[in-house]
């Protein structure tokens, strides 16, 4: 089973949420018996390895570390002028000035020595496989790899690169889309999971609306080893976003949530608002390009308490969440 693999008390992970998770978050869950998740995506390689040894500082329970897969985006100069005048609108709004230029760096290689340095057992990723040379890298190192998939031809990808296990992501799943196979598919949860299991031979960790303890055990009764749950721990004492979004979090209704590439140029599920339904047609320029461009503008409406220009990312049963409490409180109702 995965959890003696994990060394963790209970069969479920915390979803990395980069740009949410903190350490003493990642620790909390650690310590509430989940394998915590730190999500490296949008840090390079010194921020991760500083994030890992402050983790270390707060918990001596195995954790892991999630890294975005890095395309090198091709800046189209006309694409990108085009993205930031769809955003000026925005801009002026909150009284900001158009961010002017944007760098796309290389961090994915920084951010693997920084998992390998600091001996961090378990490793996953979204976006895609990392290179032969990289998996092999881990594995020289004893680091256990978990992939990202959104269809079966994607498992099938994740179990072929060599990789120990595979994020089943269903469509419900807020935040980021792991595809990395085009069309986009949003595929149900247990659907996807009906596909799959059987089909290919590495553990399955199921992912997407799970937030009851009917889910969870609904999940592993469908051939999951293991879940992992994100919206359901937003709530929680020790997950350090704004008041404001926890908030919109215990308010949402029922379907408020949509797929949009509007904050990062990445598709991602979050709670429909005014930016997300003004930027539905506009063009947006390829991530990470797009999530410069919106850093600003999601800085601001934070500070200035505006919810509509927020990114609150949530997945589609989020209406269901009505508990808040610690880490360990939220998952005792879980099981």
């Amino acid at each position: 089973m995965l959890q003696t693999t994990f060394d963790s008390q209970y069969p479920i992970i915390q979803a990395p949420m980069a740009g949410v998770t903190s350490p003493k978050f990642v620790a909390a869950c650690s310590e509430a018996g989940l394998l915590g998740s730190i999500g490296a995506g949008y840090l390079d390689g010194d921020q991760t390895k500083q994030f890992i040894q402050e983790v270390k500082k707060l918990t001596t329970k195995p954790f892991a570390v999630n890294l975005f897969v890095q395309e090198e985006p091709q800046i189209d100069i006309e694409v990108l002028q085009k993205a930031r005048m769809a955003l000026q609108p925005f801009y002026d709004e909150l009284g900001l000035s158009p961010v002017q230029s944007v760098v796309s760096k290389e961090v994915f290689a920084g951010q693997v020595q920084a998992v390998i340095e600091e001996k961090v057992e378990i490793c996953s990723f979204t976006f895609g496989i990392p290179s032969a040379a990289v998996l092999q890298q881990l594995k020289e190192h004893g680091i256990y790899t978990i992939g990202t998939a959104t269809t079966l031809e994607e498992a099938k990808l994740v179990e072929q690169a060599g990789m120990d296990a595979v994020v089943l992501q269903g469509g419900e799943a807020g935040g980021h889309r792991g595809s990395f196979t085009y069309p986009l598919q949003l595929i149900p949860l247990y659907d996807l999971l009906q596909e799959v299991v059987g089909k290919i031979t590495i553990p399955i960790i199921a992912a997407g609306g799970l937030v009851t303890k009917a889910d969870i055990q609904k999940a592993l009764e469908s051939g999951a080893q293991a879940v992992q749950v994100g919206t359901v721990l937003l709530v929680a004492e020790e997950c350090e976003i704004s008041p404001l979004y926890k908030n919109a979090v215990l308010a949402s209704k029922e379907q408020e949530t949509t797929i949009t590439l509007a904050f990062t140029g990445k598709p991602a599920r979050g709670l429909a608002n005014d930016f997300t339904k003004r930027m539905k047609d506009a063009t947006v320029a390829p991530y990470p390009l797009q999530n410069y461009l919106t850093t600003t503008i999601r800085k601001e409406s934070a500070e200035q308490g505006n919810v509509e220009y927020l990114s609150m990312w949530m997945g589609e049963n989020s209406h269901l969440i009505q508990q808040t409490g610690t880490v360990k409180s939220i998952v005792e109702k879980l099981l």
